[in-house]
This record gives structure tokens, C-alpha cells and sequence, in this order.
């Protein structure tokens, strides 16, 4: 399947993202990896290249990185079903399916079964806080809102949808077109798309491209795949085999993790530990030194978190 894996990101998201395509390559991706940007670019992409679709940094034999840079002023989770669409036109070479990552991500399996997972239906993941009965009054203020724009019910969820990653193959187009346009009118209905949160959870709209994801599955003709917590190793006791997401929080190239684990009773989590297994090769992230201290810092608090737990 000739496939196109991309993310957004700025600042020092540039972390997550090295660790992203490193856990790919693992797992066996070769391909092309495609990269929005605001701001520099990561200072780990040496030597550069110019290429058809922006700048260009060869990872490794079989996988490319292209940095695409974006001028849109929105906040750039709100940007990601218009990046994914962009991927699907020229100049971009011809994709079966398009997959976007969350740069605070790793993954875990073989990449086939990504590309297994997409031919069952647009793949989604539970979130953290995963149930949404399909009467509940949140979700059925959004069916008030799709019957407004003319729009009819689909698909009938019980589950709320993480948007830190979706597979969506060339079949299944309109559901991206969908939660580009649902994203959009939530910003109208909400005063803007600058912000990732625009008010409280009470309110019908909350966290705009993750609703609109979710309004997007429900008014889809496409088939949809959920995957449960075990997907984003967001379920307790582990078991999680897909991917680790570092959701929320402070993310695991910045947080201090001895300091937590002694003042929060919080060791590491498992996307904690899965950032660093993947950030040495092929891209090193962090110089030897650093690295050294960052192991010594994430052993320590993982001892000391056991330690607290047996007390």
C-alpha cells in the first residue's frame, strides 16, 4: 500500500516528532513522512535537501522526512484534516491511504497493521474520557446541529474519539472533508479556531477538531474501525500494543521527572518511557550527555515510583 504519514507541529514539538518517525522506522515504515511546520526547523534534520515538497531530510535508506512549511494562523490541531487533504493533491505523489500522528506519539506495532487497520474503515481511537452514549446530551446537541446543516446521522456511537491519530484510506475522502468543515463551523459558532480548547466541556463544543472528528464519524457514509483504550495505552494495568500517547501534561522530552515522582506520586508513564526508547536512532534527539542524565532521571523516578507504591 503505498501510503502518506504525516503530523503538524512547532516549537519544541520537534522532539516528538524525531521520536515519531524513529518508533516508524522500527516498526518497519519506508516511505515518505510528511511534516507541517511553523517556526525553524528541528535542528536534528542535517544535511537538507530541497525537494518537490519543501525541504527534505533522508532518515535512513527507504524513509524521507519533508517539512512543509504552513502559513495558516490557526492553532495547528484545528489544521490537521485541511494538512491530510493537501497530502491527497499535486504536487504530492498518489496515496492509498493517508495516516496522521500526533508529534507526541510512538508507535509500537508493525506498521502493517496499520495499513490492515485502514481497509476495515477509518481508524480512530478511544480517548482517555471514552464514553459517549449515543443519547448522550452532548452528543445529542450535535445531532440538532448536523440536522441545521442539512446533514444526516450515520453512525451511532457510544464511544468519544481521541484526534491525535486517524488512518484514512483514498476511498474514505469524505470524512476528512467532513471534519475540515465541521472544524470550521465550530470556530464560527465559537468566536475562532486560535485556541485548542474554547470552553468547557458543559458547552456543545469543546475541543474543536476533536469534535469535529467525532461529528465527522457520526455523518460519514465511510465505515469507521474504533480501536478501545488499548490503542493510545491510555487503559490502566498496560496491555496496550498500537501506540503510547503522551496526552496532556507536560510531554516527556520537559518533564521533570524525579521532581514529579516525589511531589505527585507520579512515575513515568508508559508513553514516558516509550519517547525514550525511540530517540537515539536513526535520529538522535539529545547529545550523549544529555541522554546519559535523562536515563539516569527516568530510572530513578521509576524506582522511587515503585518504591512508593509498595509502601
Amino acid at each position: 500500500m503505498r501510503s502518506a504519514v504525516c503530523t503538524v507541529f512547532e516549537g519544541d514539538y520537534h522532539l516528538g516528532v524525531g521520536a515519531l518517525v524513529n518508533s516508524l522506522y522500527t516498526n518497519g515504515f519506508r516511505g515518505n513522512f510528511y511534516a507541517g511546520y511553523r517556526g525553524p526547523l528541528p535542528p536534528w534534520a542535517v544535511p537538507l535537501k530541497s525537494g518537490d515538497h519543501g525541504s527534505a531530510f533522508e532518515v535512513a535508506e527507504g524513509l524521507t522526512v519533508h517539512f512543509i512549511p504552513l502559513t495558516t494562523k490557526i492553532h495547528l490541531a484545528n489544521y490537521k484534516p485541511d494538512f491530510m487533504l493537501s497530502l491527497g493533491e499535486k504536487p504530492f505523489p498518489p496515496a492509498e491511504a493517508v495516516f496522521y500522528f500526533d508529534p507526541d506519539i510512538t508507535v509500537k506495532c508493525p506498521w502493517s497493521f496499520f495499513e490492515e487497520w485502514v481497509k476495515a474503515g477509518v481508524a480512530v481511537c478511544v480517548d482517555i474520557n471514552p464514553d459517549m452514549a449515543a443519547n448522550h446530551p452532548i452528543r445529542h446537541a450535535w445531532k440538532g446541529f448536523l440536522m441545521g446543516l442539512d446533514l444526516k446521522v450515520h453512525n451511532e456511537f457510544e464511544q468519544y474519539f481521541n484526534s491525535g491519530f486517524v488512518g484514512v484510506a483514498a476511498r474514505d475522502r469524505d470524512f476528512l472533508v467532513h471534519w475540515k468543515n465541521f472544524i470550521q463551523s465550530i470556530g464560527q459558532a465559537t468566536g475562532g479556531l486560535g485556541k485548542i480548547i474554547v470552553a468547557s466541556r458543559t458547552e456543545k463544543f469543546y475541543c474543536p477538531d476533536q469534535d469535529g472528528l467525532n461529528l465527522a464519524a457520526m455523518a460519514t457514509e465511510s465505515s469507521v474501525s474504533p480501536m478501545g483504550q488499548d490503542a493510545m495505552d491510555f487503559q490502566h494495568g498496560g496491555g496496550g500494543y498500537v501506540m503510547s500517547h503522551a496526552a496532556g501534561g507536560k510531554k516527556p522530552w520537559k518533564k521533570p521527572f524525579v521532581r514529579t515522582v516525589l511531589l505527585r506520586a507520579a512515575p513515568p508513564s508508559r508513553a514516558d518511557r516509550e519517547f525514550f526508547r525511540h530517540v537515539e536512532s536513526p535520529i538522535r534527539l539529545f547529545p550523549p550527555w544529555q541522554r546519559a542524565f535523562q536515563r539516569l532521571q527516568l530510572l530513578t523516578a521509576c524506582f522511587l515510583g515503585r518504591f512508593m507504591r509498595n509502601m
